[in-house]
């Protein structure tokens, strides 16, 4: 029985487009205004530690009612690199007084792309990979 290259290009074509399609969408921060820049002061809500980016939910007082907290939902860098900048979860825990500056989303929903965090403490922790620093 005689192989040909021709019957393996479709499997491999679909292989490829598969997880390259994922794979190119995932980098994507369309969904990002990188021109406008927030400033979140609130409470730490939950901090998940996970792949492919760690995600950081903070209880923010509302801006019409001081009074109501919303949740603001911060996708941040990759766990590796958020835990190379010293964010781990034995950083970051559910109470932690944080301000967090943040690229919005465009639709306006409470959520945005981490710029840095501050703690507390008054830590300055980048996630700008040009500045892995974690200073005062």
């Amino acid at each position: 029985m005689k192989r040909t290259l021709a019957g393996l290009t479709t499997p491999i074509a679909i292989a490829v487009a598969l997880v390259a399609g994922p794979a190119l969408a995932h980098h994507s921060g369309a969904m990002f205004d990188r021109a406008k820049t927030l400033t979140l002061k609130g409470t730490l809500l939950e901090y998940q530690f996970v792949a492919p980016h760690a995600w950081i939910s903070l209880l923010v007082p509302s801006a019409e009612d001081a009074t109501k907290m919303v949740r603001w939902d911060i996708e941040g860098g990759t766990a590796s690199r958020m835990k190379a900048q010293g964010v781990t979860p034995e950083r970051l825990r559910p109470g932690d007084k944080i301000t967090i500056r943040a690229h919005p989303l465009r639709d306006g929903r409470h959520g945005g792309g981490l710029i840095d965090i501050t703690l507390a403490d008054g830590v300055l922790i980048s996630n700008n990979p040009t500045k892995l620093q974690v200073g005062q």
